[in-house]
């Protein structure tokens, strides 16, 4: 019996994995469960798995959950600290789905304790890459990917050689607003922004596809968990969904990944590997999708994926400041403090003004550097966003 936990349980990713592991609880022994403000949800899934634990981020939801876990065996909660003593406990197995740089820390925990990392927290390779990629190593833990584009590339790259590879294509929906015209996006309303036409995930990854954040975090994930050359990682948009990453090779090939949009697939590629099972997810009919659209992303619509080629190129830090200025600016979207388009105005001017401090992007890439990095990044977003409220991104 394999002992499991997931941290983020409550989101669309968790709900997702307790999904594939309720199918055949006798497989698995789950150990702990995170989540956020949903406490029903927890307990209900912390009680039906028999969780040994069960953990809210939020201290003040954990009279809720002692609640409504009374006489279940579960323990209850709640705050950093104890998701990071959940993260510590043995397990074999941990599912990082918690969104945010609130992920970085349970996940290097885990593999501290050799589990194996199903890694769908993209912000842990975004602000600290080869911190994460490192521990691994120096643990002797795996790292297994679950954003359906990198676990399409490493399905891709089996019986293959990285040399080989000349050039990997990572697809994008293009989110809620492809197909809408540039001067009508400045208007997007959060409830615009927060539905997918493919994909049913969490209001922020909605947002942040639409604004195609999401894919320049994923640009900056696929280079430093497949160690390849930025300038070989390509971007398609794909409205169908149905193609999620390519891979190239040196003769020309390409080996492409397809499957239903339905995020069980890539968790239970992680959740079975090495070997492949059975799993509930919808079978494509080739003949009757016919046609695959791609077609090259607008950069003057998608800002994000140019401020991720700059934050590749200079390196260090850099990566933590783009995320929590990202989610500082996220923040101030759901508000109604500045509008969809005015987010990576925010994000390019906290890079500008921190870049410049080399003493805090160049600094060695330790856990207590990439908070300070975080912290001094969200502090200064929260500045420019209140001095410039209508702050657009510059394009080019």
């Amino acid at each position: 019996m394999r002992k499991i936990s997931i941290f983020g349980a409550t989101g669309s990713i968790g709900q997702s994995t307790i999904d594939l592991i309720a199918r055949d609880p006798e497989a698995y022994d789950v150990v702990a469960l995170s989540g956020g403000h949903n406490v029903s949800r927890l307990a209900e899934d912390a009680i039906r798995l028999n969780a040994d634990v069960a953990v809210t981020a939020h201290n003040e939801n954990l009279p809720a959950l002692r609640d409504a876990l009374s006489g279940s065996g579960v323990e209850a909660a709640a705050g950093e600290n104890a998701i990071e003593e959940a993260a510590c406990r043995p397990a074999d197995w941990v599912m990082s789905a918690i969104v945010g740089a609130a992920g970085l820390l349970p996940g290097l925990r885990a593999l501290e304790n050799r589990a194996t990392l199903a890694l769908a927290n993209k912000e842990s390779l975004v602000t600290a890459g080869p911190l994460i990629m490192a521990t691994a190593q120096a643990h002797h833990a795996r790292i297994l990917p679950v954003d359906s584009e990198h676990s399409a590339v490493f399905q891709g790259l089996v019986g293959e050689e990285m040399d080989a590879v000349e050039r990997i294509i990572i697809t994008a929906s293009g989110g809620a607003f492809r197909d809408w015209p540039m001067e009508k996006l400045a208007k997007a309303t959060l409830a615009q922004a927060s539905s997918h036409p493919n994909w049913d995930m969490g209001q922020r990854i909605t947002i942040d596809s639409a604004s195609m954040f999401n894919k320049a975090l994923e640009v900056i994930e696929t280079k430093e968990y497949f160690q390849i050359d930025p300038k070989k990682i390509e971007v398609l948009v794909h409205p169908q969904s149905l193609v999620h990453a390519l891979v190239g090779f040196n003769d020309g090939a390409l080996m492409a990944h397809l499957g239903a949009p339905d995020m069980r697939h890539a968790i239970g590629y992680a959740l079975h590997w090495p070997a492949r099972r059975d799993l509930p997810v919808e079978r494509l009919d080739l003949a009757s999708v016919a046609k695959l659209e791609f077609q090259a992303p607008d950069d003057a619509r998608y800002p994000a994926l140019r401020l991720a080629r700059e934050v590749m190129a200079a390196g260090g830090l850099t990566g933590a400041v783009f995320n929590a200025a990202k989610e500082i600016a996220l923040d101030g979207f759901i508000a109604g403090e500045i509008g969809f388009m005015d987010m990576a105005g925010i994000v390019e001017e906290t890079l500008t003004v921190l870049g410049g401090d080399q003493s805090l992007i160049q600094a060695a890439m330790t856990l207590d550097n990439v908070r300070a990095a975080d912290h001094m990044a969200r502090v200064r977003a929260r500045e420019i966003m209140r001095a410039a409220p209508n702050l657009i991104a510059q394009q080019g």
